[in-house]
């Protein structure tokens, strides 16, 4: 993943999840941060957390399965992990479907 593409995921969590990451030096640097207020949330807030989740779109059975499977793990970390795929996944989705030849202001509605 290139810097680009880490600032990207930086504001995207900043503007979803309320994180602010002053320049990410690393992915790892991300995933450590994320984990770091996911715990903070599942200890303080953890209805905030769900909502999170819920409003980022993370799917709910794959959360639960990787959470059994791994019992014993660090859940903040596999939380993280999980948001900061589904966010990648956004990320893309936008690049494929943003339009690359814009509509003249002439040929609009």
């Amino acid at each position: 993943m290139n810097h680009s593409q880490q600032q990207e995921l930086a504001d995207l969590l900043q503007k979803d999840a309320g994180l602010i990451l002053s320049p990410p030096k690393s992915m790892e640097a991300i995933r450590t941060a994320l984990a770091d207020h996911v715990n903070q949330l599942i200890n303080t807030d953890f209805d905030r957390l769900v909502s999170l989740l819920y409003r980022i779109d993370v799917p709910e059975k794959k959360m639960r399965y990787l959470l059994e499977q791994q019992q014993g793990e660090n859940a903040p970390l596999l939380i993280a992990d999980l948001i900061i795929e589904r966010q990648l996944q956004k990320i893309e989705s936008r690049k494929q479907f943003k339009k690359d030849d814009p509509i003249p202001d002439d040929e609009k509605w």
